[in-house]
């Protein structure tokens, strides 16, 4: 059966979803933004920024699931602006340094106005 992720380690979730699902050994993370776990406050206001706390939400669900950034074999990032992709890639290529498979795109707006959001899928 499915498992329900749900740590205080990172964001609650701001609708009706949940931090990730896990089914055997395979862990689908919901989107993630630069939230602070407790404060449910925007961290930062640059993309480097903002990334890093994106990574440290991934990070924590992936932990809650016993996983890490090691075991992810594909991700779907988000970004306000296509002109962040390269400063976005320096603090992404710290994380995920196994370069999983990707999709990178830029949308027009992601919630509370941040300017990155991060799902993974990862296998334990």
């Amino acid at each position: 059966m499915f498992q329900v992720t749900n740590t205080k380690n990172a964001p609650a979730a701001i609708g009706p979803y949940s931090q990730a699902m896990a089914y055997a050994n395979f862990i689908f993370t919901s989107g993630q933004v630069p939230l602070d776990p407790q404060s449910g406050q925007v961290v930062g206001s640059t993309i480097a920024q903002q990334a890093e706390q994106v990574m440290k939400n991934l990070g924590a669900v992936l932990e809650a699931n016993g996983a890490g950034f090691e075991n992810a074999i594909k991700t779907t990032c988000f970004l306000a602006d296509m002109a962040d992709f390269g400063a976005f890639n320096e603090v992404y290529a710290k994380y995920f340094t196994g370069k999983p498979a990707r999709s990178c795109v830029a949308v027009k707006e992601l919630p509370k106005g941040v300017l990155c959001e991060v799902e993974v899928i990862a296998v334990k």
